[in-house]
């Protein structure tokens, strides 16, 4: 999904392929997803065996280190590529941070707030809200049944299909003159997405063992072939009637809708995660490569070291679309060995021999389960910058330009 993620971003021609690659599903619904269900699966686990406040307090601290690679990356947008931008006159770069351009000040003390998001910025700010709000989740699912959690959840989706972040947002302008406009808040809209977070909470937590039933069913796995292989026939365009007249962008394009997450977006979701689900042994064998493992278990860093370098390569060749090959081909080899490397040197146990880093590398790739080997690849990290020193360069960097 990383992989994914960065070549969609990156300005190639590689992006139409990669964007939505199985249907009419983004890389972005299966990391959510799948983030979701880590935690729910970890943070689930340690409800029982800790209180409320010490889950609270694991789960903050996450976000806080999440907050600082998110200013870091903020203080990289707000200086160096708003230099590039004003200074190139690139479109694609100018159309990022056009907000900023303008209002400057307003800009930086909103993004700090998580309010301001500007594009490719958007995903660790709603990673963030979801976070924070885990602990509340988890307690009701775990003290007063996941029913409680899903259904209000489920109507909130189901509001948000119906225009309440436009209604709320339009109270609040209103009422108190927000001064941001509402498509400079993030491209993601929280109430819709909301529900994918709490749906793979509920797995990660205890729902898998029920819902393991229902997928295993044979009627279940057809309908799943069926739909799949339809919306994989339509992402493409094969029908000649569907292409001309594309079926996402006619007036059913907000069942289709990635930032609405339409509900038709959803039932091929929901299709595409039965399939991998009863595929999944053969396709980890097939992925258990020592790259992808190590993308993997560095996702934070190796996510943030794209953001930079998408930024790099629209100040390079704009969008893209009169980029020689040759530059699109560097653009996306350069970019993924980046991406690898940071993986790597995030992973290689400090102050061990050589042995010794061979035997935790090999157990880091140990196929007996997702944490398996996982002790001995971290135990050595080195330190990150604490939140208070990235919030001082976020400040120092964007006020004193």
């Amino acid at each position: 999904m990383l992989v994914g993620m960065a070549l969609t971003h990156l300005p190639t021609h590689a992006s139409y392929y990669s964007n939505q690659l199985l249907g009419f599903v983004s890389w972005a619904e299966g990391f959510v997803l799948v983030s979701a269900l880590l935690a729910g699966r970890v943070y689930g686990a340690l409800l029982r065996q800790v209180s409320l406040r010490g889950l609270i307090k694991r789960l903050w601290l996450r976000s806080a280190k999440l907050y600082s690679y998110h200013l870091a990356l903020l203080g990289v947008a707000f200086t160096i590529v708003a230099a590039l931008a004003v200074h190139t006159q690139e479109p694609a770069l100018q159309g990022l941070l056009d907000f900023y351009l303008a209002h400057r000040a307003l800009a930086a003390a909103s993004s700090a707030l998580l309010v301001y998001c500007p594009p490719l910025l958007d995903i660790l700010p709603m990673y963030i809200a979801f976070l924070l709000v885990t602990p509340l989740i988890l307690a009701v699912g775990h003290r007063w049944g996941w029913k409680f959690v899903l259904a209000p959840s489920a109507l909130l989706w189901l509001a948000a299909q119906f225009g309440v972040r436009e209604l709320i947002y339009g109270f609040l302008t209103e009422r108190v003159g927000f001064p941001i406009p509402v498509q400079h808040l993030g491209a993601f809209n929280l109430y819709a997405w909301q529900f994918l977070w709490a749906f793979g909470l509920w797995v990660g937590a205890g729902g898998s063992t029920s819902l393991l039933e229902w997928v295993g069913s044979r009627w279940t796995i057809a309908f799943s072939v069926i739909v799949a292989g339809l919306f994989f026939v339509l992402r493409y365009q094969w029908i000649p009637y569907f292409a001309a007249h594309p079926i996402d962008q006619g007036s059913t394009w907000v069942l289709f809708d990635k930032w609405q997450l339409g509900g038709v977006r959803l039932l091929n979701l929901a299709a595409l995660g039965v399939l991998f689900t009863i595929l999944r042994p053969y396709i980890a064998r097939w992925l258990a490569r020592t790259p992808l493992v190590l993308l993997g278990k560095s996702s934070l860093e190796a996510f943030c070291v794209h953001v930079l370098f998408c930024f790099a390569a629209l100040a390079l060749v704009g969008d893209g679309t009169k980029a020689p090959m040759s530059y699109q081909v560097a653009i996306v080899m350069v970019t993924l060995s980046g991406m690898c490397a940071t993986a790597y040197l995030r992973a290689r146990p400090k102050h061990q021999s050589a042995p010794a880093r061979a035997i935790a590398a090999q157990q880091s790739l140990c196929p007996a389960g997702p944490f398996a080997g996982a002790e001995p690849l971290y135990r050595h990290r080195p330190k990150f910058p604490s939140l208070t020193l990235s919030l001082f360069l976020f400040l120092s960097t964007v006020f004193l330009r």
